[in-house]
């Protein structure tokens, strides 16, 4: 029975993971390029009957791929490896960037609620650029946990707390700027943004791996 649940909550977990990251990228890789050179009436149009809709999906899908990714981590929790750790704290702050920060502005932004959009704009865009920014590395972790050779670096065992450290520093001052800093360069285009993604891939991997 045990496996049947492990099976049916990791099912669950991709798809609606696929929802959530499939509509992300659609958001900063289609939608938001698309506002740019749309006519008003376009964008007004959009705005109203569009964005509603993408984000009604796209915030629940979050939710419920964090509480799949939770029920999974109840089965596999004699196997939390660091790369778990690394993957499951950046889905978690891309979904606490979700409800905490996109859209409560994006709310705003698209008159659900009253506001400064003009200010809720570019935080809402700020959230979704370092979600963005995280989401390469996330499902990567997530799945080399699985079908990759594991680092042997096993919580309560022998785990590197060097790598564990180092990892949750870069991620937390990410995300910091995620909350009180600003839009830089290297997730500012859409072209910026997948690139910094891998590469912060692979040095947190660089740093499950050798640290």
């Amino acid at each position: 029975m045990d496996e049947l649940f492990n099976m049916l909550f990791r099912f669950g977990h991709i798809l609606v993971g696929i929802t959530w990251i499939g509509l992300l990228y659609y958001f900063n890789f289609v939608q938001t390029e698309y506002f740019k050179e749309a006519e008003e009436d376009a964008r007004k149009d959009a705005v109203a009957k569009l964005a509603p809709r993408a984000l009604w999906w796209f915030r629940w899908a979050a939710f419920l791929t964090f509480l799949t990714g939770l029920a999974l981590l109840h089965y596999i929790s004699v196997k939390i490896t660091l790369e778990i750790i690394l993957g499951a704290v950046m889905g978690t702050l891309m979904m606490l960037n979700v409800w905490g920060i996109i859209w409560p502005n994006q709310k705003i932004v698209i008159g659900l609620k009253e506001g400064d959009a003009a200010t809720a704009g570019p935080k809402a865009a700020l959230a979704s650029r370092t979600n963005t920014l995280f989401s390469v590395g996330m499902l990567y972790f997530m799945v080399a946990s699985a079908h990759y050779p594991a680092s042997g670096q096993i919580l309560g065992a022998n785990l590197e707390m060097t790598g564990l450290l180092v990892g949750l520093a870069v991620i937390f001052a990410i995300e910091a700027n995620a909350i009180w800093g600003k839009m830089l360069p290297a997730i500012t285009s859409v072209r910026s943004v997948i690139v910094s993604s891998f590469v912060l891939c692979i040095a947190l991997s660089s740093v499950a791996y050798y640290l």
